[in-house]
């Protein structure tokens, strides 16, 4: 594993980070939920993304990975990095959900004690919610830190509009922004415009989620839709609509390069993030011990020649391609 160094800080991240947002709920398979933490454990991934609400059901993926965490890993707790997030719909009534002092405390509180932690390594706003003020979102994660219950804070999905504000109020109180998470793929680049800049000014690392395109730059979907796949799960969050012609093409002819760099195209879609210098990390999810092991081996090949990046910037040119869901 290589790591990083996260922003202007003194922490190290690992290029490659495991995130638990899907297949570790309670309808998961908890021996392979298992086995794929302890494989990406041993091999160098020290960082371990979770929110309130990873599940399904909301909360389940905390308390399994508290679980398997007692169990195999309680020993290593000062080796790795925990990190959790609260604002999406958790728990009935007006203070489950949102950006509120009142959501994110509670929501800290509860994540807790549901993975058995004392403290979180990175606690993050998961989202702006359109209402609350950011002086208030900012102020209730500088006291998570004055509390004890997280050692950094980060922001996750915020408008550029409000990031910059974020940011000061954070360093004013002088705890300042360790990281800002944002989805960003070959089939999502809105963060390119302007969001990434401004973290990288203001001394925040970046860690990227959905790197994959919820699965669309695997191989996956490049001969239909498996029946076990997102996309065929009327609950998924990849929705059939979305796996369009235009999308399996493009992933079929980025396959071809990615044969001719010697690399499966879900690694090479994961190199051609961490290329931008900016970009600390990248959260992958994984099914199996199998698909997170060839997720890990992209880092084998981060090395992109300018006619690998122009053959790739010809295929991805087609606004078609992209996609704006978080």
């Amino acid at each position: 594993m290589e790591y990083k160094f996260c922003g202007n800080s003194g922490l190290q991240l690992p290029k490659i980070s495991l995130g638990l947002w899907h297949n570790f709920g309670s309808v998961d398979d908890f021996e392979n939920a298992t086995a794929m933490i302890l494989h990406a454990w041993e091999n160098g991934v020290t960082h371990f993304d979770l929110a309130n609400n990873y599940g399904p059901i909301p909360g389940s993926a905390e308390t399994n990975f508290g679980r398997i965490f007692k169990e195999h890993l309680s020993s290593h707790r000062d080796e790795m990095l925990v990190s959790s997030k609260a604002g999406h719909d958790m728990w009935p009534g007006p203070y489950g959900d949102g950006s509120s002092r009142k959501n994110l405390i509670a929501s800290c509180n509860q994540s807790l004690k549901r993975t058995g932690l004392e403290y979180f390594d990175i606690f993050y706003s998961h989202r702006y919610d359109g209402v609350t003020p950011v002086e208030e979102t900012m102020q209730a994660l500088i006291d998570i830190v004055h509390q004890g219950k997280a050692l950094y804070v980060g922001i996750s999905k915020y408008p550029p509009a409000l990031q910059q504000k974020c940011y000061d109020i954070l360093a004013d109180a002088h705890v300042p922004c360790l990281i800002s998470q944002y989805p960003y793929s070959m089939f999502n680049r809105q963060i390119e415009t302007d969001t990434i800049e401004i973290a990288a000014k203001n001394g925040s690392g970046f860690i990227c989620f959905s790197p994959l395109a919820q699965g669309l730059l695997t191989e996956k979907y490049l001969k239909g839709i498996p029946q076990n796949s997102r996309a065929a799960k009327s609950t998924g969050f990849l929705q059939v609509d979305e796996v369009t012609p235009e999308r399996v093409e493009a992933a079929r002819k980025l396959k071809e390069i990615a044969e001719k760099r010697g690399q499966t195209l879900p690694q090479m879609a994961l190199a051609w993030i961490l290329r931008d210098k900016r970009i600390t990390s990248v959260i992958v999810g994984a099914s199996s011990v199998k698909q997170l092991d060839n997720n890990l081996h992209a880092l084998d090949n981060l090395t992109f020649t300018d006619d690998d990046l122009a053959e790739i910037e010809v295929i991805l040119k087609d606004p078609a391609l992209q996609m704006h869901k978080v």
